[in-house]
C-alpha cells in the first residue's frame, strides 16, 4: 500500500519539483547561481535586446520585487546590466553580458547534468510526455 499522499497530484508535483531544484541548485553552485538567478539570465541571454523585469516577473511567476533583487545581483556580478530601453526611455531592459552569456552556457550543461538524477528513471518518450503537460498547465494558469 502506498503513502496516502501519492494520490494527490498537488504533493507530488511539490516533491517532485522540491527534487529537480535542489539537484540544479547544487550543479549551479559553482556558478554562483541558484536556480531562479540561471533562469532570469537565460531569459536575459535568449533577448537580444533585453528583457523588462515586468517581463521576467510574469514569465517566472515571481513578484516583481524578487526579479529586482535577482538581477541586482546578476548585474553586481557583472553578468547582467540595465540598459535604457530605445522605445521608452522610462523602461529598463535587462540585457546579458559578455560574462553572463559564458556563465549562461557552462550553467546550462551543469543544469542540464543536474535534471538527469532526478529525471534519470524516465525514458525519452516520457520526458516529452511530462514537458508537454507541464507546459500546458503553465500556459494555461498564465
Amino acid at each position: 500500500m502506498g503513502h496516502p499522499l501519492t494520490d494527490d497530484l498537488g504533493f507530488l508535483l511539490s516533491r517532485a519539483s522540491g527534487a529537480v531544484v535542489r539537484a540544479t541548485n547544487a550543479a549551479l553552485t559553482s556558478h554562483g547561481l541558484r536556480v531562479r538567478q540561471y533562469s532570469v539570465l537565460v531569459l536575459a541571454c535568449d533577448a537580444a535586446d533585453g528583457v523588462t523585469q515586468r517581463e521576467l516577473a510574469d514569465v517566472l511567476g515571481l513578484d516583481p520585487s524578487q526579479v529586482v533583487l535577482l538581477v541586482d545581483e546578476l548585474a553586481g556580478a557583472g553578468l547582467v546590466e540595465r540598459r535604457p530601453s530605445e522605445a521608452d526611455r522610462r523602461t529598463r531592459l535587462v540585457v546579458a553580458t559578455d560574462a553572463g552569456r559564458r556563465v549562461r552556457a557552462d550553467a546550462e550543461r551543469a543544469a542540464t547534468e543536474a535534471v538527469e538524477v532526478p529525471l534519470g528513471l524516465l525514458a525519452e518518450a516520457e520526458r516529452e510526455r511530462l514537458r508537454d503537460m507541464l507546459t500546458r498547465i503553465w500556459t494555461a494558469a498564465g
